[in-house]
């Protein structure tokens, strides 16, 4: 069977054009998903499959991308490990025993994908029977998911959790590993359930000095991704270009960019392997000749072998639908 054009990106190959999906595709930003939104919680949609089904592939009917992201949250790995996960309105995830010990870490439970995360799983076996294109998974990376766990929900500065990194540091990187199997154990379930893809999200790791990265959270994603086999495996982080000319390390086959890395740098220092962005998630405002000029420029950057077109961030609640439009033309007229 011949390979679809994002799994030949995903690969290294030359392509006409590259493909293009987004992170965060399905949002509030669409009206199709404000209504579905209307009739559940947000944890009701992650964990009803048929309804997760549906937002996963809204954006695909309305944009004809090239690639389906399940919906999903990067957190219900940690709900399943035995520390509560809510969704408090207007303040976004919390958790109310968080992990802030070594005796927190070892109260941790083992995570068996196919029996904590059964919803999620079978959302991509259907996804993948009903989508037009294929479909991606994803999950959070150990540090990343780790920030959430220790302070207890989102933070600007992240201080109990490297309070807990640099004071315990026995302690964190068992954290680490806990968490690292348990994702790894997720996202090969994911390429067995039907994903052609998997993306690992380590938002946070860009919050780190260069030591810190590269002691802590690069070997905890590169435990992670060990795990995976048979499918594609992208590594994103935000802030990623100090880090650059370490990110083969983690054993990913792409590296995700965020939008302040300069795509012809990092296609200098990471030499042949596939990349994925990188469109400012707010030039997505923009008019549409700027888009253009933009997504031109960033596809000329990256030249024709291995670039997956996507922002270089998820998209935001407020983003008008004509810009999300607009960069979807942009890129495929690329090259007609």
């Amino acid at each position: 069977m011949e390979r679809s054009r994002i799994e030949r990106a995903l690969r290294g190959e030359e392509i006409d054009r590259p493909p293009i999906w987004f992170m965060r595709q399905a949002g509030r930003y669409l009206p199709e998903y404000r209504a579905v939104r209307e009739k559940t919680t947000f944890l009701g949609l992650c964990r009803d499959p048929e309804l997760a089904v549906e937002v996963t592939l809204q954006p695909v009917r309305r944009f004809g991308l090239d690639a389906a992201i399940i919906f999903s949250d990067i957190l219900l790995p940690l709900d399943a490990m035995g520390r509560e996960l809510r969704f408090l309105a207007g303040e976004g995830p919390s958790f109310p025993d968080p992990v802030r010990t070594a005796a927190d870490v070892r109260s941790l439970k083992g995570l068996d994908p196919h029996r904590d995360l059964k919803e999620p799983l079978e959302a991509i076996r259907l996804a993948a029977a009903r989508s037009p294109v294929p479909v991606l998974g994803f999950a959070g990376a150990p540090f990343t998911l780790a920030c959430y766990l220790v302070e207890g929900g989102g933070s600007q500065d992240w201080i109990a959790t490297k309070r807990f990194m640099t004071t315990e540091p026995a302690a964190f990187r068992d954290l680490l590993d806990r968490l690292a199997d348990a994702v790894g154990a997720y996202l090969q379930a994911q390429i067995e359930a039907g994903a052609v893809a998997v993306q690992l999200f380590d938002t946070w790791a860009g919050t780190l000095s260069f030591d810190d990265y590269r002691s802590f959270a690069l070997p905890a994603a590169r435990r992670a991704l060990s795990h995976v086999r048979g499918a594609p495996r992208i590594y994103f982080t935000k802030d990623a270009s100090p880090f650059l000319h370490v990110l083969r390390e983690t054993g990913a086959d792409v590296i995700g960019l965020d939008w302040r890395t300069d795509m012809a740098h990092a296609r200098t220092v990471l030499g042949d392997v596939p990349v994925q962005g990188n469109l400012d998630p707010i030039a997505l405002f923009a008019p549409p000749d700027e888009i253009r000029r933009r997504v031109h420029a960033i596809i000329r950057a990256a030249g024709p072998r291995g670039h997956v077109m996507n922002l270089g961030h998820g998209i935001v609640p407020e983003t008008p639908i004509e810009g999300v439009v607009a960069m979807v033309d942009a890129v495929k007229s690329w090259g007609v």
